[in-house]
């Protein structure tokens, strides 16, 4: 069975404005009501904080971990982001892990550094205090800025070689779609942060940069059978069947490589650590939506675009 997606193009349409519409709306009412006045809630790697390191005698589980942060979150730390690092065993310590802590920028030797130390030896026996390292808010401002500029060197590089790869209306199409892809993956955790206070770090960056490669990779995947299939049959059918046809040919290797994909992440994010289920969420949701846009969105906004200048063609 053959499904008509060009023939359905304006439903694929506003199903797109349904899924963003609630994250835009999420991410201007955040801009307005957080201090920092960002569309998403921001985690101390850009805002500046304090991290924190003890040194333990046993192997730390991810459910002790879990119960260390919510003891934590009860004595008043807010919003506070926790890591495991192994320590090798041949070393010749007695120390089995360290515990990372980072929250808000607190002072060394400050009452908020001794609640969380006691918090941590009730936890723990005898955890030693092994590091305390700040990032102001300056520094903070500098790697969001940074973050940005990643992102939008990534977006430009995208647009050069999808234009010298195939055309201009082409790599217009991909880049909107990469723009669907990431306000849709930033809505849903700008939602998340007004109703479940989660934030945004270095990793979310990361996880953007990953989501916009695959989708642009699952796009131009749709694009290269459709150039291919316009050599031989752009005599026999019109660009809408050509545009159909091709997107059933590519259609189950698109959705067979996003599936095994996300049948690891799912395994990642409840298996996993707790320190990276935001990463991983984010990846879910870009690679999800990022294989939507390639059959649906990208494809029927090139379709529309060449109707268009075929219209104007016959009308001159």
């Amino acid at each position: 069975m053959k499904l008509d997606i060009v023939k359905n193009r304006f439903i694929f349409l506003a199903l797109s404005a349904i899924l963003l519409l609630p994250g835009i709306i999420a991410m201007i009412y955040s801009s307005v009501i957080y201090p920092t006045h960002t569309p998403l809630k921001v985690g101390i790697d850009y805002t500046g904080g304090t991290t924190l390191q003890y040194g333990v005698k046993e192997v730390i589980s991810n459910d002790k971990l879990a119960d260390v942060r919510k003891n934590l979150e009860n004595g008043g730390i807010s919003n506070p982001y926790l890591q495991i690092i192994n320590i090798n065993s041949q070393e010749s310590t007695d120390l089995k892990s360290i515990l990372s802590v980072r929250t808000k920028f607190i002072d060394e030797g400050s009452a908020d550094q001794d609640k969380i130390t006691d918090i941590i030896s009730e936890e723990f026996d005898s955890p030693q205090l092994v590091q305390v390292s700040s990032v102001g808010p300056t520094m903070g401002a500098e790697l969001f800025k940074n973050s940005l500029i990643a992102l939008s060197l990534a977006l430009l590089g995208i647009i050069a070689y999808l234009t010298f790869r195939f055309q201009f209306d082409y790599a217009f199409a991909a880049i909107l779609g990469l723009v669907h892809d990431t306000l849709f993956v930033c809505g849903i955790f700008s939602i998340l942060g007004l109703l479940y206070d989660v934030q945004i770090d270095a990793l979310f960056v990361t996880a953007l940069l990953t989501v916009i490669g695959f989708s642009v990779h699952d796009t131009i995947v749709v694009f290269d059978r459709v150039r291919e299939n316009l050599k031989y049959y752009s005599k026999k059918m019109t660009f809408s069947e050509i545009m159909n046809a091709s997107i059933n040919q590519t259609l189950a290797r698109s959705i067979n490589t996003s599936l095994t994909t996300l049948i690891t992440l799912f395994a990642l994010y409840f298996l996993g650590g707790v320190t990276t289920r935001d990463f991983v969420l984010a990846m879910i949701l870009g690679i999800a939506v990022g294989t939507y846009s390639s059959i649906f969105f990208c494809s029927t906004l090139v379709d529309i675009w060449e109707e268009r200048k075929l219209t104007a063609k016959n009308a001159g």
